[in-house]
């Protein structure tokens, strides 16, 4: 009876402190728009913030990016050669699904693990060392200071980097295909598949994603407590929460993509 008690508390407990965060995200989401649509961010900031997170990031994309591509394109070609022996739609398909799922999605996840743990972390530091509080003190809106520019500079970054991965993985793919299945790069390097339906669920859910990992890990960094132990615990949920609200949001968009953009996207 004890442990059971004991099990309905932790769940209540667990159940209260998800709402609350729920409830801090969705302020911090609605404040963080409504000084973007106010214009409320400095050029500076923001230029620092995009080479923070978009040129430190380049390169760990694209090298994930272009391995994962060799590795899908590889397997596919594999099978397909087992199941059918015809090789030359792999390169069709592999750009389409890399247009409006692969580089978005493999992309914002790299970026929920470097980008959104180096928020929470900056963030958490500066709520623990009472640096936030003196930041109200002056005068001065911690979500002004904080997430507007990584907010916009992460929108505007994720985009560019997933274009940047995508190219790297097509490139990739297609000389996988090439060297291991002879297949040719013309013949692979074939976008007819690809409609401006698939264009657009790419660059919504770049931004969509852009826009989910500081807020986010903004908002964990901003729920600190604790001292040192509690800046950890701060990234830890950061990575958590914005990878899970990478994976819910493609789910959706995808939902959306398959619904509405039907003939737009060949589906």
């Amino acid at each position: 009876m004890r442990a059971l008690r004991t099990s309905i508390q932790g769940l209540g407990a667990l159940t209260l402190s998800a709402a609350s965060f729920v409830r801090m995200l969705f302020s911090v989401f609605v404040r963080t728009e409504v000084l973007v649509l106010r214009g409320r961010w400095k050029s500076a900031d923001l230029v620092t913030q995009m080479f923070e997170i978009g040129n430190r990031s380049v390169l760990f994309v694209m090298v994930t990016l272009g391995f994962l591509g060799m590795v899908l394109v590889f397997q596919t070609c594999l099978q397909a050669g087992r199941v059918t022996g015809d090789l030359s739609f792999v390169g069709a398909e592999f750009i389409k699904i890399l247009v409006h799922e692969f580089g978005p999605t493999l992309t914002a996840m790299m970026l929920a693990t470097r980008v959104g743990a180096g928020i929470a972390a900056e963030v958490g530091s500066m709520v623990v060392t009472e640096q936030v509080d003196a930041l109200r003190m002056s005068g001065v809106d911690p979500v002004e200071h904080l997430i507007v520019p990584r907010f916009l500079a992460c929108c505007l970054m994720t985009a560019v980097l997933a274009i940047l991965g995508s190219v790297v993985a097509l490139g990739l793919g297609a000389l996988t295909a090439w060297t291991s299945f002879q297949v040719n790069p013309r013949v692979f390097l074939n976008a007819q598949r690809v409609m401006s339906g698939d264009l657009l669920v790419g660059l919504i859910k770049s931004l969509a994603y852009g826009a989910a990992v500081p807020l986010v890990a903004g908002t964990c960094g901003l729920a600190a407590r604790g001292g040192s132990e509690g800046v950890g615990s701060a990234t830890t949920r950061a990575v958590i929460g914005s990878s899970f609200a990478v994976i819910l949001l493609d789910f959706l968009l995808s939902a959306f993509g398959y619904f509405f953009l039907q003939a737009e996207t060949g589906a």
